[in-house]
């Protein structure tokens, strides 16, 4: 018998200072059996660090060709790529020709990451944006995760505040280059 994707809700009020964006969203997320809480977290964490009119989840693995989170304009055409966690550089590849931005969000070493791509072509490289999300405030996100969670976001400087079952957390998003060895 196959496993199925377990549904959560998140209801954040996100306050992003550093983009000028103030929302209350109502997320329904599903977390397919193999994805870890980590990966799940920084989808949603992407999903606010980059909302804008036209953001979307993806159907998931029902649909991998898809971008994890993605931006769409009136027309349907993905004006942001956003991808999750550890991708291959083919795919990054593909995503930088089928969008004009992409950005990755991931909650591991991105030198593990830029070590992978050595040598693999990536279209408009210099253009890709490379973000780490802080693996400590992760883990502590972790402990707070239900099936039904309730948080307030808070973005200035690149620095993440979230209130959650009482708790203030903290941690950074960081930006960096991506340099492709080779």
């Amino acid at each position: 018998m196959a496993l199925t994707a377990t549904m959560y809700t998140f209801d954040i009020d996100l306050s992003d200072v550093d983009r000028n964006v103030y929302e209350s969203l109502a997320l329904k997320v599903a977390r397919h059996p193999s994805e870890t809480e980590a990966y799940l977290l920084t989808r949603v964490l992407a999903y606010c660090l980059e909302y804008a009119e036209g953001i979307g989840f993806s159907k998931g693995l029902a649909d991998p060709e898809d971008p994890p989170v993605a931006v769409r304009d009136l027309t349907g055409a993905i004006t942001a790529w956003i991808e999750i966690g550890f991708p291959d550089a083919a795919r990054v590849h593909k995503a930088s020709k089928a969008a004009p931005r992409v950005a990755i969000y991931t909650h591991k070493e991105p030198r593990l990451l830029l070590r992978q791509w050595e040598g693999q072509r990536i279209h408009r490289a210099e253009s890709v944006e490379l973000y780490e999300v802080d693996r400590s405030l992760l883990a502590d996100l972790a402990t707070h995760l239900d099936r039904r969670v309730k948080l307030t976001l808070s973005v200035s400087d690149g620095q993440l505040y979230v209130d959650v079952g009482g708790r203030t957390l903290h941690g950074a998003v960081t930006r960096h280059p991506l340099v492709v060895p080779g």
